[in-house]
């Protein structure tokens, strides 16, 4: 018997453990591996170390927030080609404006957000990534 394959390798960037730990619940549930990192320079440690399919990742987090490795992502060109949709507090529109039009994010999802709207989200970008 052979065993079923994961369908994508998620990085999920973010500095409370907890959330971490709903994310990958949610999303192990789809048949998606979840790796977590807590903040920011460990996510990007993670990313170098091994490249993942997605990367989910939260804005305010302390010593380095999201938009910084955000940055960093897209200096590097190892880097720079991997889907990020950004899980965040911060609700007011013009951060989704910001995240989407000005930083070019593949998708913008502000907490507290339902499993549905996570798993729509990952799938849409995931399915646009893999599109020629």
């Amino acid at each position: 018997m052979v065993a079923e394959q994961a369908k994508a390798d998620i990085l999920c960037i973010e500095d409370e453990a907890d959330m971490i730990d709903l994310i990958r619940w949610i999303l192990e549930r789809q048949g998606y591996t979840v790796r977590g990192a807590l903040g920011g320079k460990e996510g990007l440690r993670q990313m170098r170390e091994k490249r993942p399919d997605l990367v989910l990742l939260d804005i305010m987090m302390p010593e380095m927030d999201g938009w910084e490795v955000y940055r960093e992502m897209k200096a590097s060109p190892d880097l720079q080609g991997i889907p990020v949709i950004v899980v965040t507090a911060k609700a007011q529109s013009i951060d989704k404006v910001l995240g989407l039009h000005i930083a070019k994010v593949d998708d913008y999802i502000t907490k507290p957000f339902g499993p549905h709207e996570l798993v729509q989200a990952v799938e849409k970008v995931l399915g646009s990534a893999r599109t020629p």
